[in-house]
């Protein structure tokens, strides 16, 4: 399937919570490492979600952290490398819908106190 098929439900998902096409590029590119340069440039070249993951500049470490359950599958216990990363961005892209803070969906670590 073609990321640029997937890519306007994301937005369309998030907008619906009254989160923004710059909430749902942000999450991407956090785990990508696609800017925003790059990530328009994949949506018009209608590369399929394979190409588009094989291509970005690099997974974000903390995608590991991010766990639980999408359309009932768990995210940490997909085996296939290419789904797992698909099942990643469709929770984070909940995440972002239920209205969770970008802190959180981006795995950020609060600073430490002294």
């Amino acid at each position: 399937m073609a990321f640029s098929r997937v890519y306007p439900l994301y937005v369309q998902k998030a907008e619906r919570k009254q989160r923004t096409k710059d909430d749902v590029d942000r999450v991407i590119g956090w785990l990508t490492g696609y800017d925003q340069a790059a990530l328009d440039r994949q949506i018009r070249r209608n590369v399929d979600l394979a190409t588009f993951f094989a291509e970005a500049p690099r997974l974000h470490p903390n995608a590991s952290q991010v766990t639980g359950v999408v359309c009932g599958v768990r995210v940490e216990a997909v085996q296939d490398p290419l789904m797992r990363k698909i099942r990643i961005l469709d929770k984070l892209v909940d995440e972002l819908a239920k209205g969770k803070a970008m802190d959180e969906i981006l795995r950020q670590e609060c600073p430490s106190r002294p």
